[in-house]
Protein backbone atom coordinates (compact mmCIF):
# COMPACT_ATOMS: atom_id res chain seq x y z
CA UNK A 1 0.00 0.00 0.00
CA UNK A 2 1.39 3.40 -0.97
CA UNK A 3 0.43 6.76 0.41
CA UNK A 4 0.04 9.81 -1.75
CA UNK A 5 2.56 12.52 -0.64
CA UNK A 6 -0.12 15.21 -1.04
CA UNK A 7 -2.38 13.24 1.31
CA UNK A 8 0.41 13.11 3.92
CA UNK A 9 0.96 16.88 3.60
CA UNK A 10 -2.74 17.49 4.23
CA UNK A 11 -2.70 15.27 7.33
CA UNK A 12 0.41 17.04 8.68
CA UNK A 13 -1.27 20.44 8.16
CA UNK A 14 -4.37 19.27 10.03
CA UNK A 15 -2.28 18.02 12.96
CA UNK A 16 -0.31 21.29 13.15
CA UNK A 17 -3.41 23.50 13.09
CA UNK A 18 -5.20 21.40 15.69
CA UNK A 19 -2.19 21.14 17.99
CA UNK A 20 -2.82 23.07 21.20
CA UNK A 21 -0.95 26.30 21.68
CA UNK A 22 -0.99 29.41 23.81
CA UNK A 23 -0.83 33.12 23.11
CA UNK A 24 1.40 35.18 25.36
CA UNK A 25 0.88 38.92 25.60
CA UNK A 26 3.79 41.11 26.71
CA UNK A 27 3.66 44.35 28.66
CA UNK A 28 4.58 47.63 27.05
CA UNK A 29 4.61 51.25 28.12
CA UNK A 30 2.63 52.46 25.11
CA UNK A 31 -0.92 51.12 25.45
CA UNK A 32 -3.43 52.06 28.13
CA UNK A 33 -5.28 49.50 30.22
CA UNK A 34 -8.50 50.35 28.38
CA UNK A 35 -6.89 49.75 24.97
CA UNK A 36 -5.51 46.38 26.07
CA UNK A 37 -8.80 45.36 27.69
CA UNK A 38 -10.82 46.25 24.58
CA UNK A 39 -8.42 44.33 22.34
CA UNK A 40 -8.42 41.28 24.63
CA UNK A 41 -12.22 41.20 24.56
CA UNK A 42 -12.18 41.51 20.76
CA UNK A 43 -9.51 38.83 20.32
CA UNK A 44 -10.56 36.24 22.89
CA UNK A 45 -14.28 37.04 23.23
CA UNK A 46 -13.93 36.98 27.00
CA UNK A 47 -15.87 38.94 29.60
CA UNK A 48 -14.66 42.39 30.61
CA UNK A 49 -13.72 41.12 34.08
CA UNK A 50 -11.45 38.44 32.64
CA UNK A 51 -9.85 40.93 30.22
CA UNK A 52 -9.20 43.30 33.13
CA UNK A 53 -7.57 40.50 35.15
CA UNK A 54 -5.40 39.50 32.19
CA UNK A 55 -4.36 43.11 31.54
CA UNK A 56 -3.40 43.48 35.21
CA UNK A 57 -1.36 40.24 35.06
CA UNK A 58 0.46 41.47 31.95
CA UNK A 59 1.17 44.78 33.68
CA UNK A 60 2.47 43.28 36.94
CA UNK A 61 4.21 40.16 35.62
CA UNK A 62 5.45 41.54 32.30
CA UNK A 63 3.55 38.89 30.36
CA UNK A 64 0.57 36.55 30.58
CA UNK A 65 -0.96 33.64 28.74
CA UNK A 66 -4.12 35.25 27.39
CA UNK A 67 -5.41 32.35 25.28
CA UNK A 68 -4.94 28.58 25.00
CA UNK A 69 -6.43 26.43 22.27
CA UNK A 70 -6.03 25.12 18.74
CA UNK A 71 -3.11 26.62 16.85
CA UNK A 72 -5.34 28.11 14.15
CA UNK A 73 -7.30 30.01 16.80
CA UNK A 74 -4.05 31.09 18.50
CA UNK A 75 -2.95 32.70 15.23
CA UNK A 76 -6.31 34.51 14.97
CA UNK A 77 -6.10 35.80 18.56
CA UNK A 78 -2.51 36.92 18.13
CA UNK A 79 -3.33 38.72 14.88
CA UNK A 80 -6.20 40.63 16.48
CA UNK A 81 -4.04 41.67 19.43
CA UNK A 82 -1.32 42.81 17.04
CA UNK A 83 -3.78 45.04 15.13
CA UNK A 84 -2.92 47.78 17.64
CA UNK A 85 0.76 46.76 17.83
CA UNK A 86 0.53 44.74 21.03
CA UNK A 87 3.44 42.33 21.29
CA UNK A 88 2.52 38.63 21.35
CA UNK A 89 4.14 35.25 21.00
CA UNK A 90 2.60 31.87 20.23
CA UNK A 91 4.03 28.81 21.96
CA UNK A 92 3.27 25.13 21.55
Amino acid sequence: MTTDPQELEHVEEDVQTQEPGKVILFNDEIHTFDEVIRQLIKATRCAKEKAEALAWEVHTQGRAIVFSGEMIRCVEVSSILEEIQLMTQIEV
